[in-house]
């Protein structure tokens, strides 16, 4: 257990110089699922015998957790606000406008702040998301994952076809701006069982899309008991430049590696932890990311709900906390930079890490002679090749 964090300590003089700090973003974690997917490998807790989330209980830590860790944020305007989990969806429209309203209190929010809230396809979620929105929600991200009843089945979805499709219609209604998730490579998928996930999902001409190849995670189910029938690497690249090709068709634009936008409606939160921005994360396991004048440190909450609760209502929610080395920094920059199809700008590099840019003056060249990237005197951006191979081209960067 870390001991909670000394604000004075934290501002003493260290080998940076940052010369503004990044904007800030609030992550809030709330845990529980009705069952947890075997691809999983988030910090999320199947609801256990029918008694649903505790409300009240988890939203006190929650605002506790978030005072305690007011000092290290104080005066910074927040951006965006997100709630993940887990299923955020299964907390009462009521419940989410409290846990707002606290947080609007307690954070100067700025005055189109970003809030989105994950939910799942479920008849039950989807009755609230109206009552969401009137919450103060104004964006939604929805796990539909496959419009496919046998894909969903081997996904270990909780909702099938119909329910997806009834979700997407009530989203339309209740949000300008909503996303879908959606998965490919799955098992047994054929390039026309995507196409046709794709055709169905473009139809609602939803604002943002987020597409992932389903990989195998270390610990979860599907590592202990692997899926039969997964698509090779070379179904799967035809799968991806299918889904590039499809959305493009349909307008939206591949602004990061796995999402796809119509104009105006990039995701705010994702697009400040890709530009190596700072985010406060409260909840159980919620992680953070906090610059400070000298130094960049990272958190991580205590991971099991009720031990979380408990320990939240002491003060004491902080299970680790450390200060990114000088030499980890261009590698944790570039690793989220280079998502990005527009990459970026050299004069935040040093304004984010508080490094000059030639510490990365021999990988960009590397990179650039591989034919991964593209640059001027003011940018470095990913070509279609460099985010083929972004593994390669992120590992470039890796401190010798």
């Amino acid at each position: 257990m870390a001991t909670a964090p000394d604000v004075l300590d934290l501002m003493r003089p260290g080998s940076l110089q940052l010369p503004a700090l990044p904007p800030l973003s609030l992550y809030v974690h709330l845990p529980w699922c009705l069952k947890k997917c075997p691809y999983c490998d988030f910090n999320s807790h199947a609801v256990q015998g029918g008694a649903g989330v505790p409300e009240q209980a988890y939203s006190d830590a929650l605002i506790a957790d978030l005072q305690q860790s007011l000092p290290l944020v104080w005066g910074r305007q927040v951006h965006s606000i997100f709630l993940g989990g887990g299923t955020p969806s299964l907390f009462s429209p009521e419940a989410i406008h409290s846990l707002l309203s606290q947080i609007r209190a307690l954070l100067p929010l700025a005055p189109l702040c970003e809030i989105t809230l994950e939910a799942n396809p479920g008849t039950f979620e989807r009755e609230r998301f109206a009552a969401f929105a009137q919450a103060g929600v104004t964006r939604l991200s929805i796990g539909v994952q496959s419009f496919n009843d046998a894909h969903l089945k081997a996904l270990g979805r909780v909702h099938d076809r119909a329910q997806a499709l009834a979700a997407v219609e009530e989203a339309a209604r209740s949000f300008e701006t909503f996303n879908l998730d959606i998965m490919y490579a799955l098992p047994g998928q054929t390039t026309e069982d995507l196409r046709q996930d794709l055709d169905q999902a473009l139809q609602f001409a939803p604002p943002h899309i987020s597409i992932y190849h389903l990989t195998i995670e270390p610990n979860t189910y599907f590592a202990k008991y692997p899926p039969k029938a997964l698509p090779d690497e070379d179904s799967a690249y035809g799968m991806l430049d299918l889904i590039t090709e499809r959305t493009a068709a349909a307008g939206m634009q591949r602004y990061e590696v796995s999402a796809y936008a119509r104009p105006g409606h990039a995701c705010v939160h994702n697009q400040n932890y890709w530009g190596f921005g700072d985010y406060l994360g409260i909840g159980a396991g919620a992680h953070g990311k906090l610059s400070f004048p000298h130094r960049i440190v990272r958190q991580v909450k205590v991971r099991e709900p009720q031990r979380y609760m408990e320990l939240a209502m002491r003060g004491e929610a902080l299970a680790q906390q450390h200060e990114v080395a000088r030499e980890d920094l261009p590698f944790e920059f570039m690793l989220n930079a280079l998502r990005l199809r527009s990459g970026f700008a050299l004069a935040d590099f040093g304004d984010r890490t508080g490094l000059p840019i030639t510490v990365l003056q021999r990988p960009l060249e590397e990179a650039e002679r591989c034919g991964w990237i593209e640059r001027d005197f003011a940018r470095v951006w990913p070509t279609e090749q460099g985010f083929d191979f972004l593994s390669d081209l992120q590992a470039l960067f890796l401190p010798d």
